[in-house]
């Protein structure tokens, strides 16, 4: 499989068509796991421009926790080149939709690579965070740890992980009507500038193989700066080994393809 789906699975799992424009940046997904809790889409309205709605699934809002690794990030015209190209990251997000698309709102990013971190906050106009972050196999599970980096070099101590998960069955590709479909299989990201603007940008990539999966989470205070308390509930848990996935440049909201379908109604 090549870093795009094929012409057939397009058509079948996308829920609209790739842009016309070439990609701009190829990278591999590794050792995935997401945690995702129903909140109330009021707790994270604070959160999200006025531009975007929430989106729900039986009337909740979603926020994710996804810890994982990185490798082959280039663009289209370079190679890919270490320490640059491969390392790990976690980010915390939602899911929103603007007229014609549904994806995904970025609420925190946190990675290793000094240089990514900074060019995906002016390229993308994403919240990267440096951190500190380690990660071990040990057979089938991963061991992660993460701790972001204040601006001084110092640790920031309300932004900690630290869990061990493990895949607990087979690959299967989410039906559409799940809440396993709604959570993964986006197609699209949201960013804003500084000035309140707000820009989407669209991700290509083959269906999730998902695997049902098991966490022991020992730290998780990821979401303590952004001020949400996470609900007192087991999360729902997923694993994916690895997906290969090219994304485009941003653009403004109001530039997207009008003929788009919601994600709801595919």
């Amino acid at each position: 499989m090549t870093a795009t789906a094929t012409d057939r699975e397009i058509v079948v799992h996308r829920p609209w068509p790739v842009p016309a424009a070439p990609w701009a940046v190829a990278m591999n997904w590794h050792d995935l796991l997401f945690l995702h809790w129903p909140v109330r889409p009021e707790t994270l309205r604070p959160l999200v421009p006025s531009a975007l709605a929430i989106d729900t699934f039986d009337s909740w809002a979603w926020i994710g926790v996804i810890p994982f690794r990185m490798t082959g990030v280039r663009h289209r015209l370079l190679p890919a080149i270490r320490p640059f190209s491969a390392f790990p990251e976690i980010n915390v997000r939602t899911y929103v939709t603007s007229p014609g698309r549904s994806g995904v709102w970025f609420l925190s990013l946190d990675a290793t690579s000094w240089l990514s971190v900074r060019v995906a906050r002016s390229w993308y106009g994403l919240p990267y965070h440096d951190a500190r972050i380690r990660l071990e196999r040990e057979g089938h599970s991963i061991h992660y740890r993460s701790e972001r980096r204040a601006r001084n070099g110092r640790a920031a101590p309300m932004a900690r992980f630290d869990a061990t998960y493990t895949p607990t069955g087979d690959p299967f590709r989410a039906e559409r009507g799940t809440l396993e479909h709604w959570l993964v299989e986006r197609y699209c990201l949201y960013s804003a500038d500084r000035r309140g603007r707000v820009f989407i940008g669209d991700v290509d990539h083959a269906p999730w193989p998902l695997q049902p999966a098991e966490a022991e989470v020992r730290v998780n205070t990821m979401t303590a700066p952004l001020g949400i308390g996470l609900p007192r509930m087991a999360p729902v848990c997923h694993f994916a080994r690895r997906l290969d996935a090219v994304a485009w440049s941003v653009r403004p909201v109001d530039a997207a393809d009008p003929s788009a379908r919601a994600a709801a109604g595919w």
